[in-house]
């Protein structure tokens, strides 16, 4: 019977040359703009309002008022003040790269460096390095920063970055060179804080701000600088003045 229903309504959207009907009452997947193109979630993203804790794949924009004020609420939260000096930061001091035994975080301890951990998250299609189920070789993945999806080989790593949303220099800058080594090491491997996304995207980022640097691709914007106001409430950072204005903007 459930399939006679699903037929008929196929049949109707087809013969009216219509947009299909929202298929949660039947069984079908809504349309949706995630899914637009793309085939499915994972491949689009996700709303950072939906993805407290940065478990859940990519950035997905924020398109409807209620979550764009829910935004807005959330960057009003975070505190401002001038950024500090840059002396005596260095990558080390906040742990070796893609350390896996950071405390109290997602994927910790499990087996698998950081950057294999939000390659498995963000990536679909992954193929895996002989007798490994850790080392991604190859996969496909939607960068939301340029809006476009890429065929990735491990032989080109760097064409996939893993960009820290909240850069860690800016981190130093802002407080982090008070913290200890493990909060530290903490915030550079907190997936929260960690995006794949496209090389040059991520290299011509650098430490900078939202109000120096936003993803080119603009609808994503407000999902990227609620990422960035989510880091810095869970790690109790400021921002910059001009940096929060931006953010604002972003999401207005």
């Amino acid at each position: 019977m459930r399939k006679a229903i699903v037929g008929a309504l196929m049949a109707v959207v087809l013969a009216g040359g219509c947009a299909p009907l929202d298929g949660q009452e039947i069984g079908l997947d809504p349309p949706g703009d995630r899914k637009a193109q793309r085939g499915d979630d994972k491949a689009t993203g996700t709303n950072p309002l939906d993805n407290p804790d940065g478990t859940e794949p990519g950035l997905a924009p924020i398109t409807s008022e209620k979550d764009r004020k829910a935004a807005r609420e959330l960057i009003e939260k975070v505190g401002t003040k001038g950024r500090g000096p840059k002396t005596g930061y260095d990558r080390e001091e906040f742990g070796y790269a893609w350390a896996d035994n950071a405390d109290d975080i997602p994927y910790a301890r499990n087996g698998c460096d950081t950057r294999n951990d939000i390659l498995q998250r963000d990536g679909e299609k992954l193929k895996y390095r002989d007798g490994s189920d850790c080392v991604v070789v190859e996969m496909t993945i939607f960068d939301p920063y340029t809006d476009t999806s890429v065929e990735w080989r491990k032989e080109d790593a760097s064409e996939i970055q893993i960009d820290h949303i909240m850069p860690l220099s800016y981190d130093w800058q802002m407080g982090a060179s008070r913290w200890t080594d493990a909060k530290r090491k903490q915030i550079s491997n907190d997936p929260l804080n960690l995006l794949a996304v496209d090389g040059s995207m991520n290299s011509s980022k650098g430490d900078s701000g939202p109000a120096s640097w936003l993803p080119p691709t603009r609808k994503i914007r407000c999902a990227y600088v609620v990422r960035f106001a989510q880091v810095a409430l869970k790690y109790d950072l400021p921002v910059t003045a001009p940096d929060k204005a931006a953010m604002l903007d972003q999401c207005a």
